[in-house]
């Protein structure tokens, strides 16, 4: 099956949903005029990221207005949007929401929360409990939020539970910048970044969207850079660093098979081994 991804590297305005959903409409409007199929929005797109004490003003329930409205353009692109959800008891978290056919199909609650450096998520909103495959249009996909990336184990579960495609949406900011010969910036977070999508992609033979945002936030700068990864681990298309772009390219799911056939690694994992030695670790530490 062919079809066309949309990464859409946009700058969301902190706090402020009604600027930042005039951005997903005109972003929807253009991706179905160039013939999109799937749109990806970075993380927490709807909001912004360093919300620390407003969580509570611009977190969204299921039945928020706003997610209706997604879901409804959805009925035409598939859609995948970052916001700050709120539980019916009221808790708060970092979700990504997958929304195809007029509904929101699945909700991603990102896992891990930096809480490090310049991050202090875990402060504000609370940790998801679980990751799931699900089936859309396209096949197999997962979800996966910016850090959760960074725990290879999400990644594991996710090709596990028979995930073709993994959408990562994420709010990266620069770091590690360094000045190369004749003045271009090199980002050592780029390049992590780089790698660590290659490695999930090709690990588990399955494509990778990676979609990170641009802009300001208390003077810290996004970078961009947004990829599609082929199933064999080699970058399809990237947008640029700091700028805002719709990233389009066309896949073909009959690379996931050409590549699980070149390298069937992933017929070949052991999940009763992987389980075994998970639960000699864990008794070992509870000794």
């Amino acid at each position: 099956m062919r079809f066309q991804v949309g990464l859409s590297q946009m700058g969301p305005t902190l706090g402020n949903l009604e600027a930042n959903a005039k951005i997903i409409r005109g972003e929807v409007k253009k991706a179905i005029k160039k013939g999109v199929d799937l749109l990806v929005f970075p993380e927490l797109s709807v909001t912004g990221y360093f919300l620390k004490d407003i969580v509570p003003e611009v977190a969204l329930k299921k039945n928020a207005p706003l997610l209706k409205e997604i879901a409804a353009m959805s009925a035409d692109i598939s859609i995948v949007a970052g916001f700050v959800e709120e539980s019916s008891r009221h808790g708060f978290y970092n979700a990504a929401g997958y929304f195809e056919g007029g509904k929101l199909l699945h909700l991603h609650r990102k896992l891990y929360l930096p809480t490090y450096g310049l991050f202090d998520e875990g402060r504000y909103v609370g940790a998801g409990k679980r990751v799931r495959a699900f089936d859309t249009r396209f096949g197999r996909v997962a979800m996966l939020i910016c850090e959760d990336a960074w725990h290879p184990s999400l990644a594991y579960i996710a090709s596990q539970d028979g995930a073709d495609i993994l959408i990562l949406p994420s709010s990266s900011p620069a770091r590690g910048v360094k000045k190369q010969n004749g003045g271009k910036a090199s980002l050592a977070i780029e390049r992590q970044w780089n790698a660590l999508c290659r490695a999930h992609a090709a690990a588990f033979n399955q494509f990778v969207f990676f979609c990170n945002r641009i802009g300001y936030e208390d003077g810290i700068s996004f970078w961009g850079g947004s990829e599609i990864i082929l199933p064999t681990g080699e970058g399809l298309i990237a947008g640029p660093r700091w700028k805002p772009r719709l990233v389009i390219a066309e896949v073909n799911t009959a690379d996931v098979r050409r590549a699980r056939i070149a390298s069937p690694t992933l017929r070949d994992e052991d999940l009763h081994l992987t389980l075994r030695e998970l639960r000699r670790i864990q008794a070992g530490r509870n000794e």
